[in-house]
């Protein structure tokens, strides 16, 4: 697995919080007043977001990202939720509970693995800084920067492969993205009431001086954060403009005849700039800024706010239920069951009757999907009540939207 396919993610933000009432905004006039209760068309979007990054991930297809882009969805729904709350709540506040929501379930993966990397002969001279080695592991508690984690370090033989510390820690990027947008989503809702459209197309403009080089930052760790505002900044502003009805108010025929021309523009850069399994859009910040750009624009135009599930969807309700419930737990640990899985897959290569009549079989990795997705279950079952604590709800194993279910969090 190499760390493009390890980078890309799903999206968290706070999928398991029901959105909350708009209240007016300064500048720009509000939607009309939603009722209570969740928006399910958001609900299947981070559904099918998280479904495409497992199986990306386990896949490493470059035109996964292409079909779907679950990063630029992901961020423009956490922006939606983050500009709802804070109409209805004060900054600190809001940003206290988005923190409270995000940070304890990555502090459980920290337990684990970085207590396994320590095992595994991981120390503070690995890479020759020690002092700076103490100070980079304090991001495992607050990520305002990627979280080390051991390189070759040695895996378990026919139990985990040996990148399992690189796939438990490159994926982290996304929650310090989406701690710096938290952080800053204050003055960023400040600045799309003042001036909408150049508040959102901004991102993309610091995404094209980077690629240009015009920008010239001092360190990578500066460089990383910057460039995926820019790959995703607008995302999370369109989900802001949505929900303060910025795009309501423009012409109907503006966005299905602009969102193509900008799509174009982006796969056309992503073609030009060597497009293949193992460089994709994650490796291309301005083509990636592009593309989710017209997608998400899109997607949000056609949005169709639903209360309740249209009948063709509703038996996939329980499903999509727990996969919003658990979005977080998901994203941290599925990386890691790929890598259980692949461990154990190739411990079939040694039973020479499987060997003989169906290699095929054994170097396809459809059928290690199901595994994929059962060991991740466990993990839900395992890790999930974090998120339950962390919101203040009673802990659950399996939140899928059953009426037990559903009472015992009234109770909480």
């Amino acid at each position: 697995m190499t760390d493009s396919e390890t980078r890309s993610l799903p999206q968290i933000g706070d999928p398991a919080e029901a959105p909350d009432d708009a209240g007016a905004p300064d500048a720009v006039p509000a939607p009309p007043a939603r009722k209570g209760g969740r928006d399910r068309y958001f609900d299947l979007l981070r559904a099918l977001a998280l479904f495409r990054v497992v199986l990306y991930h386990l896949m490493g297809w470059a035109w996964l990202p292409i079909v779907f882009p679950s990063m630029g969805v992901m961020f423009a729904l956490a922006g939606n939720l983050m500009a709802r709350s804070l109409d209805r709540r004060g900054a600190v506040e809001v940003v206290r509970g988005r923190l409270r929501r995000l940070l304890p379930p990555l502090w459980l993966l920290g337990a684990v693995g970085v207590s396994g990397m320590l095992l595994g002969g991981w120390g503070p001279g690995d890479d020759g800084e020690p002092g700076w080695w103490w100070i980079h592991l304090t991001f495992w508690i607050l990520p305002v920067s990627d979280p080390p984690y051991g390189e070759g370090l040695p895996g378990v033989h026919g139990l985990i492969t040996s990148d399992w510390a690189a796939a438990m820690g490159v994926p982290l990027w996304y929650l310090r993205a989406y701690l710096w947008f938290v952080l800053l989503s204050p003055l960023l809702l400040r600045a799309l009431r003042a001036a909408p459209w150049p508040t959102v197309l901004a991102p993309i403009a610091l995404s094209a001086a980077l690629e240009s080089g015009a920008l010239d930052l001092p360190g990578w760790r500066v460089e990383a954060g910057l460039s995926d505002l820019g790959a995703f900044g607008a995302c999370w502003l369109l989900g802001m403009a949505h929900q303060q009805g910025v795009l309501r108010r423009l012409p109907r025929y503006v966005v299905p005849s602009t969102a193509p021309v900008v799509a174009g523009i982006g796969l056309w850069w992503a073609l030009t700039h060597d497009l293949h399994e193992g460089h994709d859009l994650d490796d291309m910040p301005f083509a990636q800024s592009l593309w989710s750009f017209a997608v998400v624009l899109f997607l949000l135009h056609i949005s169709p706010s639903w209360s309740q599930w249209p009948p063709r969807l509703r038996r996939w309700d329980r499903l999509i239920t727990l996969l919003n419930s658990r979005a977080v737990t998901i994203y941290l640990w599925h990386n890691v069951c790929i890598s259980v899985t692949e461990a154990l897959w190739d411990r079939l290569w040694g039973i020479d009757v499987l060997a003989e009549s169906a290699p095929g079989l054994l170097a396809s990795p459809w059928p290690q999907l199901p595994f994929v997705w059962l060991l991740t279950a466990l993990c839900v079952v395992a890790f999930g009540w974090v998120e339950d604590l962390a919101a203040r709800r009673r802990p659950r194993l399996w939140p899928d939207g059953r009426p037990s279910t559903i009472k015992a969090t009234h109770r909480a």
